[in-house]
């Protein structure tokens, strides 16, 4: 059974969110030994969102979602230094097709702060790759992951959403240009030099910002070898911030702030413009304080989702049927692969009959038409038997089909093969749990 754990902008504490930010490369592996019933996890952790998505055991030893999912939350807990009932009030919970309906809302950018933003494609095909690389997929988590992708794909293909190479970045300097009046004279200093840099640069370019400086906390320099931009060191850094127009944070370097209210006010001392200062980082990567500071504004993650427009109806609809529609197709495949295993019981045992009596016509000398002939049959009754499970199945009846097969085809109640010994009759009512089923 698929589950889903998430925390998102839209419901969660931006403090919450920093602190489930930072728990760690390991926390995938952690939450799959959290209990025996989690078979995967995928995590897809950005800027807006902390979600866990699992495939857990539906079986007679594990009836209920419940422990599994509070042991994860106990897990979760513990890595973010937050208390568990914080977690318990923060997380919302969804299992079945919810888990499908909600992951291919977010691939496809409708459940961002930025409607439409370009770059949570690629953090969910990360994601993915991250499981695949520390062995926490299963066959279910990887079809739900690559759904996404294609879903995300078709929402893109289908509608206007994305169609301007949406960001948050974006939404930020849209939100910051009332500030900012003219961006090609405009002293720009950023601050971070990985994917969010590339992003911010590109988003800063278009607006037409020329003179664009790079600091990299951890003293890096090929990003602004290769986009020849101004590299400021650490020794200089201080003055370049108090000197910028506006500075953009967006580093992965979080163990301090990069820009402190006290240290940077007594830099800016004396400073005859107003100073705008955007913050994309999650953690934050800059002091908070720093909006009390005179003659500086800033702009953070919170800030910038409270103020983030609301896109066009129709465009947001024609996208939400999209998305509903692949959740819709996934679920009906989900509910056939349920199945699978009663389809290969019952195709056993009919191939089983099969060869027996085709044994027998060889030993009577019967014509290689009778052969044919048998073969044909079985083909067609089988063809004619699998093709109403599947039906059944997509339309929510797998598991009444796959229990009369339990009962008419011995193979799918245990016996060893077709000559074997039929299991003695049961009372009327008296069912065998789970027989047949996944």
């Amino acid at each position: 059974m698929l589950v889903a754990l998430t925390a998102h902008q839209r419901s969660t504490p931006l403090a919450s969110l920093e602190r489930l930010s930072v728990i760690g490369d390991e926390v995938g592996t952690r939450l799959t030994e959290a209990h025996d019933a989690i078979q995967g996890a995928v995590v897809l952790a950005t800027c807006n969102r902390f979600e866990a998505y699992f495939d857990l055991r539906d079986d007679a030893d594990f009836p209920s979602t419940i422990p599994a999912m509070d042991a994860a939350m106990e897990e979760i807990a513990k890595l973010s230094d937050l208390p568990y009932r914080t977690v318990r009030e923060t997380v919302d919970f969804a299992h079945g097709n919810k888990v499908a309906h909600h992951l291919f809302s977010v691939a496809s950018g409708l459940d961002s702060v930025a409607v439409g933003e370009d770059e949570i494609a690629g953090q969910v095909r990360r994601a993915l790759d991250d499981a695949r690389r520390g062995g926490l997929t299963t066959a279910p988590l990887e079809h739900l992951f690559q759904r996404a992708t294609e879903t995300s794909r078709a929402v893109k293909n289908s509608t206007r959403i994305g169609e301007s190479g949406r960001s948050l970045v974006r939404l930020a300097l849209e939100l910051a240009s009332s500030r900012v009046a003219d961006w090609s004279t405009a002293r720009v200093l950023l601050v971070g030099t990985g994917r969010y840099a590339a992003a911010s640069l590109a988003a800063l370019r278009d607006k037409g910002a020329v003179d664009v400086r790079v600091h990299s906390r951890s003293g890096r320099s090929r990003f602004a070898q290769r986009e020849h931009l101004v590299a400021v060191d650490a020794e200089h850094y201080a003055e370049e911030a108090a000197a910028a127009d506006v500075i953009i944070t967006c580093t992965t370097t979080t163990d301090t702030y990069a820009l402190t209210a006290a240290e940077h006010a007594a830099r800016r001392s004396g400073a005859d413009r107003t100073q705008l200062i955007i913050d994309l980082g999650l953690p934050r990567n800059v002091d908070p304080a720093l909006r009390n500071v005179p003659d500086i504004e800033l702009l953070d993650l919170e800030t910038i989702r409270i103020h983030a427009p609301i896109d066009e109806f129709a465009t947001l609809d024609e996208a939400r049927e999209i998305v509903a529609g692949a959740a819709a197709r996934h679920a009906a495949a989900r509910r056939v692969h349920e199945v699978a295993p009663s389809v290969v019981a019952m195709r056993g045992y009919i191939t089983g009959i099969l060869d027996d009596e085709l044994e027998r016509a060889r030993l009577r000398g019967e014509s290689p038409q009778v052969e044919a002939a048998l073969r044909h049959f079985s083909g067609v009754l089988l063809h004619r038997l699998i093709a109403q499970g599947h039906t059944l199945a997509s339309s929510g009846s797998g598991a009444a089909w796959a229990d009369a097969v339990a009962t008419v085809f011995p193979a799918a109640t245990g016996a060893t093969s077709p000559g074997g010994t039929v299991p003695t009759e049961r009372a009327p009512g008296d069912t065998e749990a789970g027989a047949g089923r996944s």
